[in-house]
Parts: structure tokens; C-alpha cells; sequence
């Protein structure tokens, strides 16, 4: 099917549902009673997406903030109440009927947070074409849109065009644990879904960092649909467009303190946990985003740590008996490959069957917040108890 018919479709269809009221794509976690207090209802009933890209405390008082694919502007004005009578906001969205309620209801959000004249604005335009200026974007928000863009690519490039140095992005999206096959690519009313544009999170997130942005790490997972056997289900990711690293600075190694044994980052350099790797400035840059930071020790002498040492953390799986339940894990960044210490290695995105005792590790806190963890299994599994071992056991 071409892009632009495609394009066409999708946009059609969210039009009609902005005139008939259908509730599509995806599930939203909004606390309606708080957007209800100074976004008009009308806004409010056509508000479709996967996640709160602008309510999770991303959004800081000042900001330039850039919303993909606004729609009736929710996202929008929630950022304008964020961002205050000094910070702006930019919505682009193709369909004239959303263009049109968001324009008509700027003015009156305004009246109700009590300022003098909208901070916002709404402008047409696709996403993998902004009409935005290089460089001027604080946060980039989207909430279930570049899943509908054919050419997800250039949504990517032109995200990191847009983006200040120093700029970052919290986007949510449905992304599928394996590749949607051709007869739902071809689907258009599943395009509407968020379903037939769905790209496997390894592929999404590759295209974020192929585009230049870094430190591309999960912020929320919620499982949505299971279609022929395919996991469908939203993210919430951060990532950032770092700013030139200054000529000297006061870090010259990084020692990973774990709770992974290895990880490999996005540039491709390795850390094995308790031992110094000499780092560059762009190194420094990169660890100290949030994702990484709470990870590694960041010194100007070589700092090697060991298991007596508190600054070192592993979490061990039980010594027992396990079973296998059908949970698989993908891995969420911002590494592209870690190791536990139990012999698993996962690579950003890619599903790995675990067995019950390696999801009790994986729900710890140190792991926990970069790992989807999805359950495969369609019924009630009742397998008998194995024991794992390193060297051929269950896992």
C-alpha cells in the first residue's frame, strides 16, 4: 500500500472518529478529574493514546515542549499548564477536525489556567516532515502516533533535528514483541488500531539511536493486545539528544557497580561490574543521564570494587527448584546487551524465555525498571519443577 494512502486512511478515519465519537487505538491511564478542571469536554471525549507522556513529571516550567501528533490537544494543554506563562507548546497533527478543536478550545484551557493569552499553538504537519525549526525543542512528547507513520525513520531524524542539544523526548507507543507479518501490515483498519504499524521494540529503538539520540531507556510498560500469537503492547520511552562534551573533565573511569555482571551501552563500550574502564568525555555525558547514572561510580582515579564493597550490588536467583510459566523478557535500555549472574545475556529488545526463578530476579528493583516482561503462555501452565544449573540446566 503507498505511504501517502495510508497517511490518507489514517487520517480519515481519525476524523470521522472525532465527529462520530468512536473510541480507538489503545488503552490511557489520564486522571480525567484533573483534566476536566480546565479542558473542555469536547477535548476530553476525542482524547485517544497509550500512555501520559505529559503527566509522568517530564515536563519542566519554562520548556519549549513539541507534541507529535496532538489531535484535540490534550497532551497539549496538560504541557501548557506545565510549562507556565514562560514556557510554550507546539502541537502538529494532520487532520483539519482535530486541528480545528484544538484551535478552538486553546483560548478557552488559557481562561482557565488563568492566562493572559494561549502558550500554545497547533500547526499541520506530518511527523516525519515537522514544521519546526532545527533545534528549538526542550521535550518532544507523542502519545500513539509514530506507530501510524509509514516511514517511522524519519519521524526519528526529524525528532533529533528539532530537538535542542541537550533536548530529550518521553514518547509513548505500541510496539510488538516479533514482526507484524504482511497480512496485518496490509490491514488498513488496523493501521487505525495501532496495530499494522507496530514496530518490534528492538527495531523502534534502534531507530532512535540510529538517528542520534542516546541513554533510550523504558519509562512505563503496559501489555495491550495479543493478535495471531503477537504481543502488542505500550511503552513510555525517554531518550536524548546529548549536548557537545566539554574539552576537559573531572571523570576519567567508570566502574559499574551492577546489578548486571556486564552491560554493553549504545556506543558500543563494554563494562564488566567492580572493574575501572578508562571513559572520554562523551562517556562521562552519557552515564551521567539518569538511566545509567545510578549504575556506575564515576571517578578521576581508577576505583575497582568487589562484593565487600556496599557500592557493589548483585541479585542472585534462588537456590531452588524452578519452572517455566511462559514469561519471556525484552530488555528496555539504554544497554544493548547485559548479562546477570546466572549466565543470561539479554539484548535490547529481543524476547528471552526465563524461568520463574530468573522473573523473581528480573522484578527487583535494580533490574525492574529496564525490563518488559511479557507471559507468553495462552493457558494456566502446570509443568513440574526443574533445577536450573549454569551448565545445561532449565536456563
Amino acid at each position: 500500500m503507498p505511504i501517502d494512502e495510508i497517511t490518507q486512511r489514517v487520517s480519515d478515519r481519525y476524523a470521522k472518529a472525532a465527529s462520530t465519537g468512536e473510541q480507538m487505538c489503545c488503552p490511557t491511564s489520564y486522571d480525567m478529574g484533573h483534566l476536566k478542571t480546565f479542558i473542555p469536554e469536547e477535548v476530553l471525549k476525542i482524547s485517544y493514546g497509550c500512555g501520559t507522556p505529559a503527566g509522568l513529571k517530564t515536563v519542566q516550567t519554562g520548556e519549549t515542549v513539541l507534541d507529535i501528533g496532538s489531535g484535540g490537544g490534550i497532551d497539549c494543554f496538560e504541557a501548557s499548564r506545565l510549562v507556565g506563562l514562560t514556557g510554550r507548546v507546539i502541537g502538529i497533527d494532520i487532520t483539519n477536525t482535530m486541528l480545528d478543536i484544538a484551535r478552538k478550545n486553546a483560548a478557552v484551557v488559557a481562561t482557565n489556567l488563568g492566562y493572559p493569552s494561549s502558550n500554545v499553538e497547533f500547526r499541520k504537519g506530518l511527523a516525519d516532515a515537522m514544521p519546526v525549526d532545527d533545534g528549538t525543542i526542550d521535550l518532544i512528547i507523542s502519545n500513539c502516533v509514530i506507530n501510524l507513520a509509514p516511514d517511522k525513520r524519519k519521524v526519528f531524524q526529524e525528532m533529533y533535528r528539532v530537538a535542542k542539544p541537550g533536548g530529550r523526548f518521553t514518547i509513548s507507543d505500541i510496539v510488538s514483541d516479533q514482526i507484524v507479518p504482511q497480512y496485518l501490515v496490509h490491514d488498513t483498519r488496523k493501521w487505525g488500531d495501532c496495530l499494522s504499524g507496530a514496530l518490534t521494540l528492538t527495531d523502534y529503538m534502534n531507530g532512535m539511536t540510529a538517528a542520534g539520540f542516546l541513554g533510550i531507556h523504558l519509562v512505563k510498560f503496559s501489555p495491550w493486545r495479543v493478535i495471531d500469537g503477537i504481543h502488542f503492547f505500550s511503552v513510555t520511552l525517554t531518550g536524548y539528544k546529548l549536548p557537545p562534551a566539554p574539552t576537559t573533565s573531572s571523570v576519567r573511569y567508570a566502574t559499574l557497580r551492577g546489578p548486571f555482571s556486564r552491560l554493553v551501552d549504545e556506543r558500543g563500550t563494554t563494562y564488566q561490574r567492580g572493574i575501572p574502564q578508562p571513559i572520554t568525555s562523551k562517556g562521562t555525558l552519557l552515564l551521567s543521564t539518569p538511566p545509567f547514572a545510578e549504575h556506575f561510580l564515576l571517578t578521576l582515579e581508577p576505583a575497582p570494587l568487589d562484593s565487600e564493597d556496599p557500592r557493589w550490588t548483585a541479585v542472585f536467583p534462588a537456590d531452588a527448584p524452578c519452572t517455566w510459566q511462559g514469561h519471556y523478557a525484552l530488555p528496555a535500555g539504554p544497554f544493548v546487551e547485559v548479562a546477570d549472574d546466572d549466565h543470561h545475556v539479554y539484548r535490547r529488545g529481543e524476547p528471552l524465555e526465563i524461568c520463574s526463578k530468573t522473573v523473581a530476579v528480573l522484578e527487583t528493583d535494580g533490574y525492574a525498571p529496564h525490563f518488559v516482561i511479557l507471559k507468553r503462555a495462552g493457558e494456566r501452565v502446570s509443568g513440574e519443577a526443574v533445577t536450573c544449573a549454569p551448565d545445561g540446566g532449565c536456563c
